[in-house]
């Protein structure tokens, strides 16, 4: 479920990490026998039983240490437990019990929050007998895992997924709300120029602005109803490289910003014209398209740019290159210290929330796709020809298209890519990202 968040948290070196990439399917945490490597946390969105939501890494618990590494990794934790919905707190069954784990357990039986316990690294029955001892620790659901191995992990996330809210049930396209506020997330690296954005947007001091990284600690909601527009601007606080979050309240601004991506329904993402389309940048723009979000990108302090005559088709070719294959989307430049085409970005968000919103007749859909199918079919399986006999849209928020086929595992990739490309040119879903289902 979308806005649901999962902490991970435990001692150094008990295999947190691994458990991360286990759940997540990706090697994605850095992983060595060496405690203390995961210094910040990493996040995620991870499925199971239809249900979706966000994965949390956190760093190794440490008690009674002066290690500014290790004081500062407590109080990420000590934020998680504040900010997540559920807790796996990890412990090693080859150590067994230790004074950390026992201090973790305090904290954690006096919070609110529902925690499951995992004991790692049981992965023979001699280490399985070795674990019943941390039911001394006092939670009611205990796992024994392998996070290597893997065993165990269905049986852990079938109980996560039965503490999140049932997935909302698709709209029928009259049920979908056409008064609906548009709500427009701010996102972006630190120090890109959301807050002056905001300012420049809304035309007053409304928010904190300085050259300081990492000012703004939390989200703020602004409403905008000017010139026959209204909408709901979320400036979040700026989403940073992991191994540069040290401090305790960005890490606590990250929770946040990835939530707000969580309530948007369009991400204005804001970068840096002289810094370039980073990694990072890439990082923050693939979160919010897989959460399904419209996205916009604003390249910000474009007056500060030596500009050539082909200047901005060459950076957008860049740019677009780096966040292919989903290509389609608005790219204005900005400059938001001197209100540089700032409304042609408003403009372009309320275009984009109306493409999410985007419903095509079934009779109309199936009437332009089936000739772009009949004009190029999907290739032959083992000499059987592939047919695919009807479409429709699925009601969910985001453009979702259900392709019904005789072999629905046999289309490939590359013909999944021709057929979005064809529902983009004949419908306008830019800056939209579109899903399609092969059914049977």
């Amino acid at each position: 479920m979308p806005g649901y968040t999962v902490a991970i948290v435990g001692r150094p070196n008990v295999g947190k990490s691994t458990l991360f990439n286990r759940l997540l399917e990706q090697r994605k945490a850095i992983v060595d026998d060496k405690s203390g490597v995961t210094r910040d946390r990493q996040y995620g969105i991870a499925d199971w039983n239809g249900k979706q939501f966000n994965l949390i890494d956190t760093g190794g618990f440490v008690t009674g240490s002066d290690d500014v590494f290790e004081i500062e990794i407590k109080k990420q934790v000590l934020i998680a437990l504040d900010e997540a919905d559920l807790l796996l707190f990890v412990v090693d069954t080859v150590t067994g019990i230790t004074g950390q784990d026992e201090e973790m357990a305090n904290i954690l039986r006096r919070g609110n929050k529902p925690v499951l316990l995992v004991v790692n690294k049981v992965d023979n029955p001699q280490r399985a007998l070795m674990a019943n001892e941390f039911y001394a620790l006092g939670f009611e659901n205990v796992f024994f895992v392998s996070s290597i191995a893997g065993s165990g992990t269905g049986d852990l996330l079938d109980e996560m997924t039965s503490h999140m809210p049932s997935p909302e049930k698709p709209l029928d396209a009259e049920e979908i709300d056409a008064n609906a506020v548009p709500k427009f997330a701010i996102i972006g690296q630190p120090n890109a120029g959301k807050s002056t954005l905001l300012n420049a947007l809304v035309g007053q001091e409304r928010t904190i602005v300085s050259d300081i990284a990492g000012t703004t600690r939390d989200t703020i909601h602004t409403r905008y109803n000017l010139f026959n527009r209204d909408f709901i601007l979320i400036d979040t606080a700026g989403i940073r490289k992991k191994k540069n979050v040290h401090e305790d309240l960005e890490f606590y601004s990250v929770i946040r910003a990835i939530r707000a991506m969580d309530e948007a329904d369009v991400c204005m993402m804001l970068i840096d014209a002289e810094k370039g389309f980073t990694a990072q940048d890439v990082s923050i723009f693939a979160l919010a398209a897989k959460k399904g979000k419209g996205i916009v990108l604003l390249v910000n302090k474009w007056d500060l740019l030596t500009k050539e005559t082909n200047t901005a088709r060459d950076y957008e070719k860049a740019l677009k290159q780096k966040i292919a294959p989903f290509t389609d989307v608005p790219v204005v430049f900005i400059s938001a210290t001197e209100k540089q085409r700032i409304f042609q970005g408003m403009e372009k968000a309320l275009e984009v929330f109306e493409n999410r919103r985007r419903r095509i007749g079934t009779s109309h859909l199936n009437d332009v796709m089936g000739k772009e199918i009949d004009r190029f079919p999907p290739p032959l399986m083992r000499g059987h020809s592939v047919k695919i006999k009807y479409i429709s849209q699925v009601p969910t928020p985001v453009p979702a298209f259900a392709f019904y086929t005789n072999h629905p595992d046999a289309i490939k990739e590359q013909y999944r890519n021709f057929l979005e490309n064809k529902l983009r040119s004949h419908f306008n879903f830019s800056g939209v990202p579109v899903r399609i289902f092969f059914r049977k």
